[in-house]
This record gives structure tokens, sequence and C-alpha cells, in this order.
């Protein structure tokens, strides 16, 4: 007799806009996917607090700029007080200040509200199983804003990389899932795990968000 077929894992998900004529049809439409569950819509940081609080919450959809507490913020407290949780930010804003200072405080995934409903529901999948998904605009001013640093400001990379883990670290920067980075290597997703969990290690690099800013830093992007 067969094994029964098991059913993936739903992804607990939370709304934060602090405009309901976005915040509702947004949590509609991301509840229509079947691996997703919205278990809560919060107007700011706060009600986004509370909500975690209650749980569980795999991930929050976190706008920026919201009353009372704004999402930079949030997702300061949540890395503190939450570190599971998973914020991917979802904003109209794509200044050099908003990029650094959500990517900075924890952000795993960073996409502007021209991303359509495909985009949101890859980068929520991407930040519950540790990856980080960056709109392409966000990509392209992270890049040109590093780019415009003086030298000195670049952070060396630890001597003892392999080539391998080099390559990889380089298309991370370029933005590639781990899918992308072992179709470009023409190796397994497993081998691309191992190489990025001894990069990671090596170079001290706490995420995928971290990564690409490093890599990028390093010229290697």
């Amino acid at each position: 007799m067969s094994e029964p077929t098991q059913e993936p894992q739903r992804l607990r998900v939370v709304v934060a806009d602090d405009q309901a004529a976005v915040r509702e049809p947004l949590a509609a439409v991301l509840g229509l996917s079947e691996d997703i569950d919205v278990v809560a819509a919060a107007a700011d940081g706060s009600e986004v607090l509370t909500a975690v609080a209650a749980g569980p919450v795999d991930v929050v959809l976190m706008d920026l700029r919201m009353p009372v507490m704004d999402g930079i913020e949030t997702t300061r407290r949540l890395g503190e007080e939450y570190p599971d949780v998973a914020v991917v930010v979802l904003t109209t804003f794509a200044d050099d200040d908003s990029i650094l200072g959500a990517l900075g405080a924890g952000a795993r995934g960073y996409l502007t509200k021209n991303a359509g409903r495909q985009d949101i529901t890859r980068a929520i999948r991407a930040a519950a199983a540790g990856q980080s998904v960056l709109d392409r605009e966000v990509q392209d001013r992270l890049l040109a804003t590093v780019r415009t640093k003086a030298p000195e400001q670049k952070q060396i990379l630890p001597g003892n990389l392999t080539p391998r883990e080099r390559e990889v670290f380089t298309l991370i920067g370029q933005g590639l899932p781990n899918r992308g980075i072992a179709e470009k290597l023409f190796v397994s997703e497993a081998t691309v795990k191992t190489h990025i969990n001894n990069l990671f290690a090596k170079a001290g690099i706490r995420d995928r968000a971290d990564a690409v800013r490093r890599a990028i830093e390093a010229g290697l992007a």
C-alpha cells in the first residue's frame, strides 16, 4: 500500500501596509496561493509585532512608511525578538536610504510595488527558505550605490575562499537563486548549498541579503 502524499507546508504570512486599499487586496490575492496562509493584516509596525507574538508566523510582507512604527524599525525589532521570522519589503520607495536601511535591519527581500503576484510569492518562499530576492531596480540601485563609494570602503574577502566559492559568491551578488547558480555551474542545488554554507562561515555572512551587499562591495558582482 502506497504512503499518502504529504501536503507541502503552508507558509504563514503577515501583510503589513498602512493603506487598507493596498493591504486588503494584497492579502486576498496572496491567500489564493496554494502554499500561503495570510494569518494577519497589519496597519503599522506595532500591529505586526502583536500578530507575530500571537504566531506562529513565517514571513512578514513589510511596507516601509507606516505610522506608529515604520518598516525598518519593525524589521530590526523582529530580528532581535523573532529571528526565525523572515521579512520581505514591498514598498514604493527604492531610494538608497530605504534600501540600505531595510537590508541593514535584516530584511531578506526587497521588492517595489511594481512587482507582480508571482514575484511576491517567489520572494516569500525564498525568504522562508533563508534566501533573498531583490527587485532588479533595487539590485541595480544597490550596485550603483556601493560602486560610488571610495575603494578603501570595500570589504576585503577572506583569502581562504576556494575558486568555486568565489564563483558562487559572484553569482549571489548578481541576484541568482540557488537553482540558477546550480544551472550556471552545472552542479546540483545541494552542492550549491554546501558552497554557500562554507563561504558564509568563512566570510562571517549573516544571510543572503548580506551576501549580496558583500559581493558587490568586494567587486565580485
